[in-house]
């Protein structure tokens, strides 16, 4: 059963200052959101870059969402959201800063901002790295309401223009916010087009900055970009 905001709240504020575990680094707790389909293990060359620079499995959460057999099923209103806000709580609540730094892959990203508005968790992100994210809506999922043809493209999905973005557009949540794209991205630019309105839908509205890499697709961007990924919560 989902918790509720205010109480949520609350209680993170009486448990920010938990410290953590004597042998790990005082720093963020990392929350890792993989993308429609995918699981915790897409992460794999990040977990080896946080393990490689201090960070043990006590600072690192992966939370496992949505369905795995039916793409189309999934999208940001329900069930898919909490894992992701559990997770988010956990690591609020076990990080020595009383912070948590996000990355995500894909709609993990949509996801991750649409549960730390709803929750009001945004006072607790310090940086959220958004990989291959679709936060202007995707060509291929239509303009909302025209050619809406399942979920994950409907009005809680990533048609652009959706009621879903359309609400999401504008709210900064995190005090430092990245996006990492690609031209060549097969998911976000299928029909050939990245950009809406003048501007690529993995670029986040007031980011603090937006790292290009052509020659990795969709899925690439996540598994060869782990370094960059970790420089940016540093």
């Amino acid at each position: 059963m989902k918790v509720h905001a205010y109480p949520v709240v609350l209680a993170l504020l009486a448990l920010a200052g938990v410290p953590a575990l004597a042998s790990a680094q005082c720093r963020d707790s990392v929350v890792l959101i993989h993308g429609n389909t995918g699981g915790p293990d897409d992460f794999d060359n990040t977990v080896d870059e946080l393990h490689a620079r201090g960070y043990d499995d006590t600072q690192i959460f992966a939370p496992d969402w949505g369905s795995k057999s039916c793409a189309a099923c999934n999208d940001h209103n329900g069930s898919e959201e909490t894992p992701v806000e559990n997770a988010l709580i956990d690591a609020i609540a076990s990080s020595c800063t009383g912070k948590v730094d996000v990355i995500t892959h894909s709609m993990g990203g949509t996801l991750g901002a649409r549960v730390i508005k709803r929750v009001g968790l945004r006072s607790y992100i310090d940086s959220y790295v958004a990989i291959a994210g679709g936060f202007r809506g995707l060509w291929s999922c239509g303009t909302y309401p025209y050619n809406v043809w399942n979920s994950t493209c409907g009005s809680w999905g990533l048609s652009v223009s959706s009621p879903f973005l359309d609400d999401l557009y504008g709210f900064r949540f995190a005090d430092k916010v990245y996006s990492i794209k690609s031209w060549t991205d097969q998911i976000v630019c299928s029909t050939g087009y990245c950009t809406v309105g003048g501007i690529h839908s993995s670029s986040i509205w007031g980011e603090d900055g937006s790292y290009t890499y052509n020659g990795f697709g969709h899925f690439g961007l996540l598994s060869y970009t782990a370094t960059t990924q970790v420089d940016l919560i540093q």
